[in-house]
């Protein structure tokens, strides 16, 4: 992990802003749920770390900008981005976006919100792996997608579908999934989930890294 001789420091809410694929925010005040605890938990876990914005910023190849904003509570943030942050701190993904104070491995935070009001990732829990492995609930609504950047090498996810039929779009090849199906796959490369179906898309996803 890189580290910054750089003082910690805090500054105001910047303008929001945002690099890589950032999650659309179309429904304006509709989003407190998500991503509830980065503010207050990336505020901490780079205070502990004795980096200022701008070494943290340095350290994971996130500008200074979208730091200052999540801190400020602007959580318009791949999902991609959490987890280079996390890296850089030398934590897990889990620690920048849980309640500090849940017990166990139960988790249940909203992490993205896509278009359709009733689309979301649910991360339910984590359990040990090589590094972590982390189960989500999904639900994606009528024509509505979520487009992820490659995750590190060794990374893998395992998706179960409950309800309707969902395209995951790999680099690799377009894998259709329906109701009751499952896709293990790479997830080392870029990828994106589809709801083909006319109403919601349910699926759960199992990350492993």
């Amino acid at each position: 992990m890189h580290t910054s001789t750089g003082r910690p420091e805090d500054g105001p809410a910047a303008a929001q802003g945002g690099e890589g694929r950032a999650l659309p925010d179309p429904r304006p005040g509709s989003r407190s749920d998500v991503l509830a605890f980065v503010a207050q938990n990336l505020r901490r876990l780079r205070r502990r770390a004795g980096l200022s914005q701008a070494g943290l910023a340095e350290a994971s190849g996130i500008s200074r900008r979208m730091i200052v904003n999540l801190e400020g509570g602007d959580t318009n943030v791949s999902l991609s981005s959490l987890d280079r942050l996390a890296e850089a701190l030398g934590v897990s993904f889990v620690e920048i976006v849980s309640d500090p104070d849940a017990q166990g491995r139960r988790i249940d935070v909203v992490a993205w919100r896509g278009r359709h009001p009733a689309s979301e990732a649910r991360l339910l829990g984590t359990v040990p792996a090589r590094s972590e492995a982390r189960l989500w609930a999904w639900t994606l609504g009528p024509g509505d997608r979520y487009q992820a950047d490659p995750d590190p090498e060794g990374w893998h996810e395992m998706t179960a579908v409950i309800e309707g039929r969902l395209l995951i779009d790999l680099a690799e090849g377009p894998v259709t999934v329906e109701a009751g199906g499952f896709a293990i796959y790479d997830s080392a490369q870029e990828y994106s989930y589809v709801n083909l179906f006319d109403g919601l898309t349910r699926f759960v996803r199992n990350v492993v890294v």
